[in-house]
């Protein structure tokens, strides 16, 4: 537990919110009404369809029974001496907390933490783009809807301390930019990409392919800063070819998905940085959010030796461009030493991942870890607050 006598404060780079029965259907229009998400009762129970198929990214969609916060927290620290299972770890169920749900709550909550502001992202909606990926137009219906929704019940900014991140994808580009001229106009300050390859018309491409420039070119003019959040992307696929099923639900343990090399995130950066899109657009601003840190010193290494290899294929070291360009919340069970090595705590950000169960119970507790990784108070002023609330503040180019 921080301590209290510090009268410490946060502005936290990962929050959420569980999405209301209607998030997905309350502003879909009408041709697209089956193709996207529809509830259904199924042996009882209140099941979501997304394409007319049952989907299981979430247990329970409904979210009316939810586990504590930070429930899970001492597992995902590697203490679990009883090794008892994830779903004992989960406690008694309770009623949704209506701070989950609505925003004025949420504020009285968020005072009594000691967070002054946050980022909100989805819960279920990091799951919705990948289940909608056989239909592309209904992909994009399904986020014009949901971030009608997003702006309706939580704001894009409501009073300068709740930034609900609204879901933009690629898919077509277009959309894209029609609709993050819709949520600029309504004060966005930080929107949300899937990671990975993009799934168009046309098949996958990076989302760095010059195709998307007319987007990125707003984002930068716009000076919002942009997200990447774990979630269901295109990776999917690469468990298949070890034998595993496709199908992604949140908190089951799969061993061997947990323990293959190849991560999303890494190679999504990797691809913005050699595909060129920080040479095009130099003053863009990517977060990664609940991503953890581990991928990064790897990453950093590959791109020294390929800097070393070829420097004159490079205009300036892509790991300096990564260590401008890019902030990273790690875990709390990061090697939040290690990481202090390789990057400045100017680029660092807490991300509690309140109120979820893996997540922390007190997001302020977050500066014990950083306290013994051998951060300066003057490095934990960064990481707690200050870099998360210039990232909200918009930095036209």
């Amino acid at each position: 537990m921080a301590d209290e006598t510090r009268q410490l404060t946060a502005f936290d780079a990962d929050n959420h919110y569980y999405e209301a029965l209607d998030a997905f259907t309350r502003h879909i229009e009408p041709e697209y009404a089956k193709r996207c998400m529809q509830w259904a009762e199924v042996n009882g129970r209140q099941m979501l369809l997304v394409g007319g198929k049952i989907n299981r990214f979430i247990p329970n969609p409904t979210f009316d029974k939810l586990s504590a916060p930070g429930s899970l927290e001492d597992y995902f620290r590697g203490n679990n001496p009883g090794g008892e299972s994830v779903k004992d770890l989960f406690g008694e169920l309770e009623p949704c907390d209506p701070a989950y749900r609505d925003r004025d709550i949420r504020l009285k909550t968020m005072d009594q933490l000691g967070i002054d502001g946050a980022l909100f992202f989805p819960t279920l909606g990091v799951g919705m783009e990948q289940a909608l990926i056989g239909d592309l137009p209904a992909a994009m219906a399904a986020f014009r809807a949901f971030n009608r929704w997003l702006d309706e019940d939580w704001g894009f900014a409501y009073q300068e301390r709740i930034f609900a991140v609204p879901y933009l994808t690629l898919i077509d580009v277009d959309n894209a930019v029609a609709q993050l001229e819709w949520v600029l106009d309504r004060d966005a300050r930080v929107v949300l990409i899937q990671t990975g390859p993009v799934m168009t018309a046309e098949g996958f491409k990076s989302p760095a392919d010059p195709r998307f420039d007319p987007f990125w070119a707003r984002v930068q003019e716009a000076g919002v800063a942009v997200a990447f959040h774990g979630g269901d992307n295109a990776y999917r696929n690469i468990i298949t070819m070890w034998g595993e099923s496709a199908d992604m639900e949140a908190h089951k343990f799969e061993p061997l998905r947990s323990a293959l090399s190849a991560d999303v995130v890494a190679d999504t950066l990797a691809a913005l940085l050699l595909h060129g899109l920080f040479q095009r657009f130099p003053h863009l601003r990517f977060a990664t959010i609940e991503t953890g840190a581990d991928w990064v010193a790897p990453l950093l290494k590959r791109l020294g030796k390929l800097y070393g290899q070829t420097p004159k294929a490079f205009p300036e070291d892509p790991r300096e461009v990564f260590r401008r360009n890019v902030w990273v919340s790690p875990f709390y069970e990061n090697d939040l030493g290690a990481l202090r090595s390789i990057m400045g705590a100017d680029h660092l950000l807490l991300g509690s991942d309140w109120p979820h169960t893996e997540g922390l119970r007190d997001p302020l507790s977050f500066t014990d870890d950083l306290t013994e990784a051998g951060y300066t108070p003057e490095e934990q002023q960064l990481i707690m607050h200050d870099n998360c609330q210039g990232l909200v503040q918009r930095q036209p180019a």
